[in-house]
C-alpha cells in the first residue's frame, strides 16, 4: 500500500515536467526564386542547366532563424554539388537521389560545424527541371 502510495506521489509529482515540455514541430524552409545553376553536359563543350525546387524539413521550428542566417551557406553548398555533377547523373531517377542524399549529409555536417546541431531532418525536391 505504502509502496503504490509513494509511486502515485512521483507520477503526480513528474506530470507539470511532461507538460512543460513540447513537442518539436516539423517544418519546411523553402527558397524563393528556385536554384538554377550549370551542370556539364556529356559532350563537355556545353553546359546544361537544371532549375530545382527545394524545401529543407526543419527538425523543430526553433530552429528557423538559424536557418535563415545561414540560406547563403546553404544555397552555395546546393550550387556546389549540382555544379559538380555529370549529365547522366542529373538526369537519372537514382543519379537524382544519389544527388539528394549528397546534399543532405552536407548541409548537415555544414549546420553542425556552423550552429552546433544538424538541423535539417531531410532535403526534398519539389520541382526538378533540366536541359
Amino acid at each position: 500500500m505504502i509502496k503504490s502510495l509513494i509511486f502515485c506521489l512521483l507520477l503526480l509529482a513528474s506530470l507539470p515536467a511532461l507538460a512543460q515540455e513540447q513537442p518539436k514541430e516539423i517544418v519546411y524552409y523553402g527558397f524563393d526564386p528556385d536554384i538554377v545553376t550549370n551542370y556539364i553536359s556529356g559532350n563537355r563543350r556545353s553546359l546544361g542547366y537544371i532549375r530545382v525546387t527545394v524545401e529543407l524539413m526543419i527538425e523543430d521550428k526553433r530552429y528557423l532563424p538559424a536557418i535563415e542566417h545561414h540560406e547563403p551557406l546553404i544555397l552555395d553548398t546546393i550550387i556546389g554539388i549540382f555544379s559538380k555533377q555529370p549529365e547522366d547523373k542529373i538526369k537519372s531517377l537514382t543519379g537524382r537521389e544519389e544527388i539528394r542524399l549528397a546534399i543532405l549529409e552536407q548541409l548537415q555536417q555544414s549546420m553542425k560545424k556552423e550552429a552546433g546541431e544538424m538541423m535539417i531532418q531531410d532535403l526534398l525536391f519539389t520541382k526538378y527541371l533540366y536541359q
